[in-house]
């Protein structure tokens, strides 16, 4: 069942490799801990994933100089694997990301519920820059 967004916000991204391994890369807490952060002096030092309808997932994502911290926590609603991942912050804010095979490989898009704390300019921008690493990592790692 599709959940609906409200005012989602939508980031996008191609990669340059096939869904299974996108899929995989976004997924395994051994690959989410290497590309989970906005900018170099941040850091994904922790990461646990349950990738099922009713799973769990939780990465920390911290300042590499110990000066901030938080969790990015939340529940999946609805899994089809190499195609779609809808899950629940555990804010209550939804998010949606569907993955489509391309001639040149993935493409990827987000579209989350902002939260009422920063601009969304400021969310859009950092959530592109995650995207825009793990786009960066994948492909390093063909």
């Amino acid at each position: 069942m599709e959940q609906a967004i409200k005012n989602g916000i939508t980031v996008e991204s191609s990669i340059k490799a096939p869904v299974e391994k996108v899929w995989e890369f976004w997924n395994a807490p051994e690959h989410i801990t290497k590309w989970c952060y906005a900018s170099p002096d941040w850091h994904a030092p922790y990461a646990d994933n349950d990738i099922r309808e009713g799973g769990r997932f939780k990465t920390t994502m911290a300042a590499r100089d110990e000066s901030f911290g938080f969790d990015f926590a939340g529940t999946y609603t609805s899994v089809i694997e190499n195609e779609l991942i809808e899950y629940t912050l555990d804010d209550d804010r939804k998010v949606k990301i569907t993955f489509s095979s391309t001639a040149e490989g993935t493409k990827i898009t987000e579209i989350f519920e902002p939260e009422g704390t920063n601009p969304i300019e400021m969310q859009q921008g950092g959530w592109q820059a995650i995207l825009d690493q793990f786009k960066k990592y994948t492909e390093s790692a063909v």
